[in-house]
This record gives C-alpha cells, sequence and structure tokens, in this order.
C-alpha cells in the first residue's frame, strides 16, 4: 500500500508539472514551418543533401540552475535521425575468441534480432591497439554519427575514447546486448534523443528532429520531449521559464513563454523555506537554553558538596602539619639529652723562637779585566783575597744580636 500511495504521488506531482507548462500546438507548428521554409530558402542544388539532414533542437531555459547535473533519455514517437547516419557498436571481448571472431559473433546476434541500423562493431581489444594514436582517434569520431557501447564495458571507455568524443556530445550510449528485446531496445535509443543538464548554468539543449520530417512530425516529437523533460526534472516548483526551436544556422524561435505569476510562486516557495529555516534555528535556539540550564542547576548543586569536601582537605592538611611539627619537635629534644658536654682542657703555652732572616750581601761583581796594549807580552796574574778568621766572624755575629 505505501509503495503505490508513493507512486499515486508522484504521478501527481508529475500531473501537476505538466498541467502548469501548457505548450500551443499551433504556435510550435507556425514555428516549424517557418523553420522549414528558412531552411529550403538556404538549400542549393549543390547542398540540398546536407540540408536535409540539419538537426533540428529544442533549447530550454530554466527558471534557476539545478543544483545537481542530470543526463534526461527522451524517448520519441518519430524517429529523429535519417537512414543515412552511420552508427557503431563498442562490444566486449568475448572469452577464448579472438577480435575477429568477436565481431562476427555479434554480427549474427543483431542479425538473428532483426537489428539492421548498426553499420560496424568494434571490439573492446580493437578499440585499445588500432585506434590509441591520437589521429585514429579523430578519425573514427567523424566516421560516424552515433556510437553505441555494451553496458558491460561503458566505465573502460572513457579513458581509451579521449575528451574529443565528450566536447563534442557524441559520446556512447549504453544499451544491454542480453536483454530479449534487443531491436525494440537499440531503436528506441537510436531514434529517441537525450538531454545533459548541467549545474553550470540555466540552459540545455535536445535534438527532436531533422529537416527532412514533416511539420506533425517535428510537432509530435516536441510535445513528447517537453513533456518529459518537465516530469524528470529535479526541481521544486515552476521549472522551465522558455522554450525556443532552432536549427544549426537558425534564430532560436520562441514557443513557450511562463507568465510571471511563476515569479510569485517562487517568492513564495523562497519564503517558505526562509520560514522553516527559521523555525528550526528557533527550536535549537531554545535545545541550547535548556542544556544551558540544567546544566547551571547541576553545577549549583554540585557546589556546596564540593565546598565541603573542600574544607574537610583543608583540615586534614592543617592537622598532618600539626602532627609533623610536633613529631620534629621530639625528635629535636631527643637528639639534645644524648648528647654530652664537652670540658675543654687547659696547655701550657710555649713562646715559639723567633728566627730572625739572615741579610745576605749580595754578590759583587767581578771587574771586567782591562784590555791590554798591544805592546805588551806578559799577562797580570789573579790575587786571591785573604779569607776572614774565626775571631772576625763571632764579632760580626755579637753585633748582630745586639
Amino acid at each position: 500500500m505505501r509503495g503505490s500511495c508513493k507512486h499515486v504521488k508522484r504521478a501527481g506531482s508529475m500531473a501537476e508539472k505538466t498541467e502548469e507548462l501548457a505548450l500551443d500546438r499551433s504556435q510550435a507548428k507556425k514555428a516549424v514551418q517557418a523553420l522549414q521554409a528558412f531552411l529550403k530558402s538556404k538549400s542549393t542544388r549543390d547542398s540540398l543533401f546536407l540540408d536535409e539532414t540539419q538537426q533540428i533542437s529544442l533549447l530550454f531555459t530554466l527558471w534557476k540552475i539545478p543544483r545537481q547535473a542530470q543526463t534526461i533519455r527522451i524517448p520519441l514517437p518519430h524517429g529523429q535521425r535519417p537512414d543515412t547516419d552511420e552508427v557503431c557498436l563498442f562490444t566486449r571481448d568475448e572469452p577464448n575468441m579472438t577480435s575477429d571472431q568477436t565481431q562476427r559473433f555479434y554480427k549474427k546476434l543483431l542479425e538473428e534480432r532483426g537489428v539492421k541500423s548498426i553499420s560496424e562493431i568494434i571490439p573492446y581489444k580493437v578499440l585499445r591497439t588500432e585506434y590509441k594514436p591520437y589521429e585514429a582517434k579523430r578519425r573514427l569520431l567523424g566516421n560516424f554519427d552515433l556510437f553505441l557501447s555494451d553496458d558491460r564495458i561503458r566505465r573502460l571507455l572513457p579513458s581509451h575514447l579521449g575528451k574529443h568524443f565528450y566536447e563534442r556530445k557524441k559520446e556512447p550510449l549504453c544499451v544491454n546486448l542480453q536483454s530479449k528485446q534487443l531491436a525494440r531496445d537499440i531503436q528506441r535509443v537510436i531514434q529517441g534523443s537525450s538531454m545533459k543538464v548541467t549545474n553550470k548554468g540555466c540552459c540545455c539543449m535536445a535534438r527532436i528532429g531533422h529537416s527532412g520530417m514533416t511539420a506533425d512530425e517535428v510537432t509530435d516529437n516536441i510535445e513528447a520531449a517537453v513533456k518529459t523533460v518537465v516530469s524528470k526534472l529535479r526541481t521544486k516548483g515552476p521549472v522551465i521559464k522558455l522554450i525556443h526551436l532552432k536549427s544549426q544556422t537558425s534564430v532560436a524561435l520562441p514557443i513557450y513563454t511562463s507568465d510571471l505569476s511563476h515569479l510569485n510562486v517562487l517568492e513564495e516557495a523562497q519564503e517558505q523555506a526562509q520560514a522553516a529555516r527559521k523555525k528550526v534555528a528557533a527550536k535549537k535556539k531554545v535545545k541550547k537554553e535548556q542544556k544551558e540550564k540544567t546544566t547551571e542547576k547541576t553545577k549549583k548543586t554540585d557546589a556546596p558538596s564540593e565546598k565541603k569536601t573542600e574544607k574537610k582537605k583543608k583540615k586534614k592538611e592543617k592537622e598532618e602539619k600539626a602532627e609533623a611539627a610536633e613529631k620534629e619537635k621530639e625528635e629535636a629534644k631527643e637528639e639534645e639529652e644524648d648528647i654530652p658536654q664537652l670540658v675543654p682542657i687547659e696547655t701550657p703555652s710555649k713562646k715559639p723562637k723567633l728566627e730572625k732572616p739572615s741579610k745576605k750581601k749580595p754578590l759583587e761583581k767581578a771587574p771586567e779585566p782591562t784590555a791590554q796594549k798591544k805592546g805588551t807580552k806578559g799577562q797580570n796574574k789573579p790575587t786571591k783575597k785573604p779569607g776572614k778568621t774565626a775571631s772576625q766572624k763571632l764579632k760580626r755575629k755579637v753585633l748582630k744580636s745586639k
């Protein structure tokens, strides 16, 4: 029951979106006829074949930039690609088979299922080896109009294809080659369309036909594309602001313009969002205040018990200090009683003998010998001084002692 209710809600929301966007079919058909007339006037004999294959696209302008990027698959009632378009299919490498054998295997598979729109099959091994150079990749990009890939190897292709496939919006579209209804799935992918919605701008484009189609076929494709885009866009409220129809070389022709009443809806949605944010903020503030009050109460209840414990600790510290001081006094008294008193002993004092330093006379220098004259032959011999007697020495000592 819950799943069914959700499905009903989604269907109701999709219906509301489609009802809000009321596309005028007559206005769209007029724009298609004007565009076809413009393309015919530009065509000549030499470029007639090229003009028949010119693309016709829808340009969507959104009210606001989406938050998330998105790719929308658009099924169309009439094929938007001509039969002359070349389609390439990338397949995986089958085990115990060479590249030629895999090509033959998938060609037989497509023929058995009734698929005739694919012009060439390239296995993954061939893509890695033969199309590794830059020039080979550019040649491959120019030779085909559409690329399909087996969904089992879709994550391996970007590193081997390069950025040019994605810049020109020719990245391979995934196909399940194991499905029982393979022909129907491939035909839907080839003849359908896809639109990339980016989060970098408010404009996006989808291909819905070519110049060789009739006006009614193009208008049917326009209506189908608008319905699918409006239903699959991941945005709330009014989505599309403008829709234009254009080709590769023409000016954009307006098909749909939204009323200014959508602005009021957007303003109301913004006001509701702001009110919801304010309510959430108010609830958070109330919760914070309640938490603060509870913490203050707990602190107040814990404060007297903490004071009591502090007083007890101080009393214990004082008692311990008093006990330690008493112990120190008792130990000091015991040490004083144990130490004996020492009596000093008198000793006779003797006068030390004073020794007078002996004054020694400095030694006299010997007289230098006088230079002899040149004419003299003899030399003077040195004379010995007479030594002092013992009586003279005694006299001197007596005199010094006096």
